[in-house]
């Protein structure tokens, strides 16, 4: 059973694929057949671009300037929270090392 290796596109060529039907009129069949498409997936990124395609009119969105900070702030809390995890690390490994001078291990 051979693997097919996944091809990743940009967004460039997605919508350049999207606008050889949606302005040029050619069938969605074709288009695909030429770039080996799956009409579903034609679809899905159609579908993608008409949901999302207001933010290019109205700039980011509140939904989306909302989520950007929310993960600002958890990553924010997350790092601080790893470099307190780094210091206990640091103070035990530091101890440890005290202990075994004074028991005269090696």
């Amino acid at each position: 059973m051979s693997k097919k290796v996944r091809r990743s596109l940009s967004g460039t060529e997605k919508l350049s694929i999207l606008r050889e039907h949606l302005v040029e009129g050619k069938p969605v069949s074709s288009v695909c057949e030429v770039h080996g498409v799956q009409p579903s997936l034609f679809y899905y990124w159609q579908r993608q671009l008409f949901e999302n395609g207001a933010t290019v009119f109205g700039g980011v969105s509140k939904v989306v300037a909302t989520r950007e900070r929310q993960q600002a702030e958890t990553i924010e809390r997350l790092e601080a929270k790893l470099a307190r995890k780094d210091h206990v690390i640091a103070e035990l490994s530091e101890d440890l090392v005290h202990l075994k001078k004074d028991l005269g291990e090696p």
